[in-house]
């Protein structure tokens, strides 16, 4: 039995570089919106959407950590160090 990820009937692989790159400049936009937010509910003291917007904000750090490794960035030995 194939893991899920090998299962290519799930699966297209038909993904571009162009549409890649696009997703990463997404990811990397919405992060900083998320950033901007966290500064702006700690300089409120609203603490709960202070832990929303972290939460948002680092997991996109991994969305963006795996694609920079998708698209071969030397600087990223491995997305899950």
């Amino acid at each position: 039995m194939l893991s899920d990820h090998q299962d290519s009937e799930h699966f297209s692989y038909e993904r571009t570089w162009d549409e890649i790159e696009t997703m990463l400049d997404r990811a990397e936009s919405v992060r900083n919106y998320w950033e901007m937010k966290l500064y702006e509910c700690q300089s409120s003291d609203d603490r709960k959407q202070a832990i929303k917007c972290a939460r948002n904000m680092k997991a996109l750090e991994g969305v963006i950590k795996t694609l920079r490794w998708c698209l071969g960035d030397k600087n990223i030995d491995h997305p899950l160090n």
